[in-house]
């Protein structure tokens, strides 16, 4: 498996994990310092959200930064993390967003006016990126796909499909075989860790009833 290395962190992580209405959430402290939080649907098993954060340095600690999730701003209590979790994301013109279904990873870049025939969107496997430019040269953006990162894999230009609506670039990527297997990996190691419910949301749900 050429993602046992992944698989093996995971593992190896300290890992604590709740319940909250139809989404689980789970917090990582992997040996090397980092932390990762993520957040599953219940309904699909599909990851929703993911942030990391590197280890404290002596200047502070730095910002979570958002691999997967559409909200800009998550919050993260790292002593509680059953309280959920905060990415601050800086404000910028155009905005990447990413998301990930059970079969493609999807990105979309917001206020992006132009027609769809002006985007180029191409596999780049020296720098083992999705590059999107722009025949009018007005806007550029290598993304790096970690999920293919940790299978060993390199994009692939017959996975790519766009589309454009909305000013609104839509990217999508359909998952290779093996990445798929990973993810089903990782929720068999998930399946074994203790989880926890948010009694006062549960409690809350059944008094509005």
């Amino acid at each position: 498996m050429s993602y046992t290395n992944w698989l093996k962190d995971i593992r190896n992580a300290e890992k604590s994990s709740m319940i909250s209405g139809r989404v689980r959430k789970v917090f990582y402290k992997f040996l090397d310092g980092r932390q990762m939080a993520e957040e599953y649907s219940l309904d699909t098993g599909v990851i929703q959200k993911r942030a990391w954060k590197k280890s404290k340095t002596l200047m502070g600690e730095s910002d979570w930064e958002i691999e997967v999730g559409e909200t800009p701003n998550l919050n993260l209590n790292t002593q509680n993390p059953e309280e959920g979790f905060t990415v601050r994301q800086s404000v910028s013109e155009p905005i990447l967003s990413k998301r990930v279904t059970k079969h493609n990873i999807e990105w979309r870049i917001r206020n992006l006016p132009y027609s769809i025939d002006t985007y180029q969107v191409t596999a780049d496997k020296e720098k083992r990126a999705i590059v999107v430019r722009t025949t009018n040269k007005k806007y550029y953006k290598s993304i790096n796909v970690p999920e293919l990162e940790r299978c060993s894999l390199l994009p692939e230009q017959d996975n790519i499909s766009i589309h454009h609506q909305y000013n609104t670039l839509i990217i999508t990527y359909k998952k290779p075989a093996l990445l798929c297997e990973m993810e089903a990996e990782v929720l068999l190691v998930l399946k074994d860790v203790e989880t926890e419910t948010d009694m006062e949301e549960m409690l809350q749900g059944l008094l509005a009833k």
